[in-house]
């Protein structure tokens, strides 16, 4: 098929290769404008840009699509479909219309559940058994399109959204190329409104551990917000992120440490397992406390 890609960070990779090796015509690549990042704060490319220009794919980053003239140069592209994950603009409908079978979009949940800007990490957060990739016929509503193809997965007890958001990727690309091969064959299952559930975007206000929460609430948290923005507290002043959490026996006042980096919380207790002091990469708690010596209780 006729494709134009529309995705920007690293989780749209693996479905553009995948795409690419399944021997479709990637006619264009869409993606968020280049950002200044990095000490320099020197504009750098999306990965999806890099990654389309090193396979040779030509790229546009335009800042919107309600015009009519970026609406005309996308139409003019000719193509059969449009696969879209993690693009970061609102698709109009003008543009939603323009390929042949419309715009399919890879959702990273079991929709109608987690709609929205963050549903790998609210799933961990929320103690989700189970999560996926939907691919969605994508109309204006927020997510809400017909679901043509589901993959389900199940979240493992101390999955990270890190490793959780590697495991989607590539079920995700596996999802889409299979979506394209049996796209006449597939039936549209309209979204039931029970179950509608939205995944916010994460806020860093969130991030502060509340040690006064039960022990499973709070080792959600940890892994929920590990790698990003990183679940912390207050070690004697420094703010410490914690990326690895167990729940574990034990009990005392919340925030007390009982016993090498295992804290006391409203219900139970964590063990905090990876830890990443300020300026410094994360590390094994064990490690870290070789070199730091915990107060009798975390802030």
């Amino acid at each position: 098929m006729r494709i134009v890609f529309m995705g920007t960070p690293v989780f749209s990779v693996a479905a553009l290769e995948a795409l690419v090796g399944a021997g479709h015509e990637i006619v264009c690549a869409y993606t968020q404008p280049p950002r200044p990042a990095g000490r320099g704060k020197k504009e750098q490319p999306s990965p999806v840009q890099a990654r389309a220009e090193a396979l040779g794919i030509p790229v546009r980053h335009p800042t919107s699509l309600k015009g009519a003239e970026a609406q005309a140069e996308f139409a003019a592209l000719g193509a059969d479909v449009a696969v879209v994950v993690a693009y970061g603009l609102i698709l109009p409908q003008a543009i939603l219309d323009a390929p042949r079978h419309g715009c399919l979009n890879i959702h990273a949940s079991l929709l109608p559940r987690w709609r929205g800007a963050a549903p790998i990490h609210r799933a961990i957060m929320a103690g989700d058994a189970e999560t996926g990739v939907c691919i969605m016929q994508m109309e204006a509503g927020l997510d809400t399109g017909p679901v043509l193809l589901r993959k389900v997965t199940a979240i493992g007890a101390e999955e990270t959204t890190g490793e959780l958001h590697d495991r989607l990727a590539a079920i995700g690309a596996e999802a889409i190329v299979e979506a394209l091969a049996k796209l006449s064959g597939l039936t549209p299952v309209v979204q039931l409104d029970e179950g509608v559930t939205y995944a916010a975007k994460i806020d860093k206000a969130e991030a502060r551990i509340d040690w006064t929460r039960p022990a499973a609430e709070v080792a959600r948290l940890i892994h929920g917000l590990s790698p990003f923005p990183g679940a912390w507290c207050d070690v004697a002043g420094e703010r410490v992120k914690c990326h690895g959490a167990r729940v574990v026996a034990g009990e005392g006042a919340p925030g007390e440490v009982i016993s090498g980096f295992t804290v006391a919380c409203g219900e139970g207790a964590v063990e905090i397992t990876r830890v990443q002091r300020e300026g410094k990469k994360a590390m094994a708690a064990d490690e870290v406390l070789r070199g730091m010596d915990l107060p009798k209780r975390l802030g």
